[in-house]
């Protein structure tokens, strides 16, 4: 089944040409179904790229989603113009009184920052406090996924002495739980980041649970015990070429930047580097939607409390 996502976003060619299903409002307003109401909130960058990666994602599901994409009114974006985001991306003002099945949180380079100075940081924790009444189940990612259990539980980024980068291999701690099943024992995924959530501080809190971790890359994935809140510290989205592209924007600006970790063959950044982590990227985001959003929700969204 489809996501539905405006006809002329650029997200959706890329996505037609990949056989992923994607449907305009003419088309779904046909289907007798209620679709998922899922909002995006893209703190990237590249916004156009980090959409195109969590739609494949999402449409990779038998459910019909309605996606609306969210940009932060207080922050000027340098990489994405205004006209881009005027047509495509609404602001938390203009959807605050509505109600979503699902919230998506990207990453955001700014792990440099404490969260604070952040010159958004008061306007995303307004979304994060809505968000506990007005959305059933958040999915937050990398920097978003600190900046929530900062926000909720007081947990601080640590940084670390050197990045996080690369593919790098995890175990499952609980094959039971719902969010991994079809997991295989252990699996890769890629990271990018300075800081990382201790696990030690995550211990504290009876209603969080470790899923996933890594030796190297530390905790991957964390659940909050009610399902209504996941935590993800790496990138499973990315693209078979995002970590080549930062790697060699990096090198670009004379930054001391290491290879990533497992990732090129041979460590040969000439190579194209394979994918091993798609399977387990659509399998995490499918079982999020099946069994914490779309099984749970109530059908009657106006009830989401």
């Amino acid at each position: 089944m489809p996501v539905k996502i405006p006809a002329a976003l650029p997200a959706a060619k890329i996505l037609t040409s990949e056989n992923i299903f994607i449907m305009d409002d003419q088309r779904a307003s046909h289907q007798d179904i209620r679709p998922l109401k899922i909002a995006i909130l893209n703190l990237m960058p590249a916004k156009e790229v980090t959409e195109t990666q969590l739609l494949r994602l999402l449409g990779n599901t038998p459910l019909q989603i309605e996606i609306t994409l969210l940009t932060m009114a207080s922050h000027k974006s340098a990489n994405t113009s205004a006209e881009y985001l005027n047509m495509f991306y609404r602001t938390f003002e203009s959807v605050k009184d509505q109600k979503f099945d699902g919230l998506v949180i990207t990453g955001a380079p700014v792990e440099h920052l404490s969260f604070e100075q952040v010159d958004y940081w008061n306007e995303l924790s307004e979304i994060l406090e809505w968000s506990k009444t007005h959305v059933y189940s958040t999915l937050y990612i990398c920097w978003g996924a600190q900046a929530a259990l900062y926000y909720f539980y007081s947990i601080d980024k640590q940084l670390l002495d050197s990045k996080v980068f690369g593919i790098f291999e995890h175990r499952v701690l609980n094959p039971v739980h719902k969010l991994v099943r079809g997991f295989d024992d252990t699996f890769r995924a890629p990271h990018s980041r300075h800081t990382a959530i201790r696990r030690e501080d995550i211990e504290k809190f009876s209603d969080l649970e470790i899923l996933a971790e890594s030796d190297e890359a530390g905790v991957f994935l964390v659940a909050s015990r009610d399902g209504r809140s996941i935590f993800i510290t790496g990138h499973a989205e990315y693209d078979a070429d995002t970590l080549a592209k930062e790697y060699q924007r990096d090198l670009a600006r004379g930054l001391s930047i290491s290879i990533p970790h497992d990732y090129f063959p041979d460590n040969s950044p000439e190579k194209l580097p394979p994918v091993s982590w798609r399977a387990h990227a659509n399998l995490l985001f499918v079982n999020w939607l099946n069994y914490f959003v779309y099984q749970e929700t109530p059908f009657d969204i106006a009830a989401i409390n």
